[in-house]
């Protein structure tokens, strides 16, 4: 069997037309003058939806999959608000590639179809969506429920700022709502790696009442109590975070006796009541949940993000992937950084020369502890090996 072989490309030519021809001239020879297996587009500062024609006439391939972005990444690099093309090209022997849409009511299970894929044929999914027109936090949990075992990876469209102007790509399609999908089956495997960015505060702590979203007692008292105390005990950089930068994390493995780095979901903290000191934050929770305070900067994000992509490295010895697909915040980049190519930088430094593409999102879809969850201020990625 032919080996797996992906390519990225990235052009920032100023007419779409140019810049699909300079990807295409890239990944031809990467690849060969072949017909890709599988083309995954991402637009900035471009009309997303004229690619799947531009495409047709310079690139052709089996299937596409793509959406309009505020930012790309392809070929080492990293480009923000101004007009790019990222294009990333994949030949994939021995993989079924099975293209979907699913509109806003519709859910994997019994009573409706859309995923043309079923839990005995191991499958993986990219998944791209809309954050205006589709709840894609309902979706990856009845999807889970689905297809427990299956990885799932990808983001919520950007570049657009209201209903109707984002563009998902899939094959010679552009939806303008909803969710396109490709799941990938047979001889592939697609491993992830989630780096949330924070690192934790004080202790843990214990949910000891709650409404939904809000805690209402940790450790038997309210949670603004605990805040105060905390903050009062930190150092001045830290107190200075802690005055935009501080998030709630959720413990994934609530029976540990030992918590990390990278144990935690990261969840917003959306507000405290002064007066009943009850605190909300940006996911449900349940009473004996284990959560600790977590804050957010540039060195922290590049910390985890180091660590997490050396554990791959560590965990997967001899198994060097094809190709990679980046889903990272708009939050992140330039704006956390204060330079480009970071998250690129550090993902060829940990992993080697392997083609990277992907995009800046609204929103990151990845596992956490064999969970799928969407986050936010999130590097998410996608790594492609043969299975065999």
């Amino acid at each position: 069997m032919a080996a797996m072989k992906w390519s990225s490309a990235l052009s920032e030519q100023p007419r779409l037309a140019d810049a699909v021809r300079e990807c295409a001239a890239a990944l031809r020879a990467e690849i060969g003058a072949g017909e890709p297996d599988l083309l995954v587009a991402f637009a900035c500062g471009h009309d997303a939806a004229a690619l799947p024609a531009e495409l047709r006439a310079a690139m052709p391939a089996r299937h596409l999959i793509g959406c309009s972005a505020g930012g790309v990444v392809g070929g080492g690099r990293e480009v923000e608000h101004r007009a790019a093309l990222s294009l990333t090209a994949a030949l994939l022997p021995g993989v079924d590639l099975r293209p979907f849409h699913v509109g806003s009511n519709d859910l994997p299970g019994e009573s409706a179809r859309p995923i043309p894929a079923a839990p005995a044929d191991d499958p993986h999914f990219l998944l791209l969506a809309d954050p205006f027109t589709f709840d894609a936090e309902h979706f990856l949990l009845a999807l889970d429920a689905a297809f427990p075992a299956a990885g799932k990876i990808g983001g919520l469209a950007s570049g657009g700022r209201q209903p109707g102007e984002n563009a998902l790509l899939l094959d010679a399609e552009v939806r303008r709502a909803g969710l396109v999908g490709m799941a990938l089956t047979g001889n592939v495997t697609v491993d992830t790696v989630v780096a949330q960015g924070c690192r934790p505060i004080g202790l843990p702590m214990f949910v000891t009442a709650c409404d939904r979203n809000v805690i209402q007692q940790l450790d038997g008292r309210p949670p603004r109590d605990l805040i105060i105390e905390l903050y009062r005990s930190l150092g001045e950089r830290d107190r200075e975070l802690f005055q935009h930068s501080l998030f709630l994390g959720v413990a994934m493995r609530p029976h540990e006796q030992e918590y990390r780095q990278g144990d935690f979901l990261i969840r917003n903290v959306m507000g405290l009541d002064p007066e009943s000191g009850f605190l909300a934050i940006g996911q449900l929770v349940e009473p004996q949940t284990v959560v600790q305070f977590h804050l957010r900067d540039a060195q922290t994000s590049h910390d985890d993000l180091v660590a997490m992509l050396t554990h791959y490295r560590q965990d997967q010895p001899g198994a060097a992937p094809a190709g990679a697909l980046l889903f990272s915040c708009l939050g992140r980049g330039e704006h956390l950084y204060g330079r480009p190519d970071h998250d690129s930088e550090v993902f060829r430094e940990r992993l080697g020369a392997v083609p990277l593409g992907g995009f800046f999102c609204n929103g990151e879809i990845g596992p956490v502890h064999g969970q799928t969850f969407l986050h936010g201020y999130t590097s998410s990625f996608g790594l492609f090996r043969p299975k065999r």
